[in-house]
């Protein structure tokens, strides 16, 4: 069969707008270029990347407890800085003040990451209210700062029967609406009983091996985005909407 040959660059469809057209809709203010040098040569920072840990489950012998701190000694092989926040006795949402100190505490360990793993046990084919509350309690803004935006995120479950991937999509879309970079990577871990010894150490597996995977690719995510992070949230809509913003409180009659 005769190759067809590739159209000629005047035969191909036009885009709707052609280079150079006038854009009415557009803040020519707030539109700025991309700034390759943003991107590519932005200054490095010399500290351990600081990873916060979250896990859904209070239970004593929580198998989401024990991934998440055999995949915490795996970070900090990498070079890491890792803080697991403790779910027990943070309130359900909303029950009490913003200013209790569980919430504080999950709060200033958001801001401090600029990473985060979460890991939960599937229960009834979803996420555990307790990891849900967490996530509930952090605000997209919090006195003008985002607690989660632009944070890399690695995402993981436990399962106590066959392996499902439930709690994982769940949680890619909480990272998703919290603004957070997911990381194409994940783990499952089956019949997670059978997976852990007495002391909560992990015994060899494939499962092991995905875990090491996903928090080799967290790691290496986090460097390459956590010094441009403040650049590649930077948004034309939130400019536009803080010209405005700032425009409104200028120009506002003196009473």
């Amino acid at each position: 069969m005769a190759k067809q040959s590739r159209p000629e660059a005047s035969q191909l469809p036009d885009g709707p707008e052609k280079p150079g057209e006038p854009l009415p809709n557009l803040d020519e203010d707030q539109f700025r270029p991309i700034d390759t040098r943003a991107l590519l040569d932005a200054p490095r920072s010399q500290h351990r990347p600081r990873v916060l840990m979250l896990y859904g489950s209070l239970r004593e012998r929580s198998y989401s407890r024990f991934a998440t701190e055999e995949a915490a000694r795996i970070l900090e092989k990498f070079g890491a800085e890792v803080r697991i926040f403790n779910p027990a006795g943070l309130p359900l949402v909303d029950s009490v003040p913003p200013d209790h100190p569980k919430v504080r505490e999950l709060r200033d360990l958001s801001v401090w990451s600029e990473a985060q793993v979460w890991c939960w046990p599937e229960r009834h084919g979803a996420m555990t209210g307790v990891m849900k509350t967490q996530i509930d309690w952090l605000p997209l803004s919090l006195s003008g700062v985002r607690p989660t935006q632009g944070r890399t995120l690695a995402v993981m479950q436990v399962s106590g029967g066959s392996q499902s991937f439930n709690a994982v999509n769940q949680l890619r879309i909480l990272g998703r609406w919290m603004r957070m970079v997911t990381i194409p990577n994940q783990s499952s871990v089956a019949r997670a009983f059978a997976e852990f010894d007495e002391a909560g150490r992990m015994k060899p597996s494939s499962y092991y091996n995905r875990i090491v995977d996903v928090m080799e690719e967290l790691m290496k995510f986090t460097l390459l985005l956590r010094d441009r992070s403040a650049y590649l949230t930077d948004r034309y809509s939130e400019r536009v909407e803080s010209a405005e913003a700032v425009s409104r409180r200028v120009n506002q009659r003196s009473i």
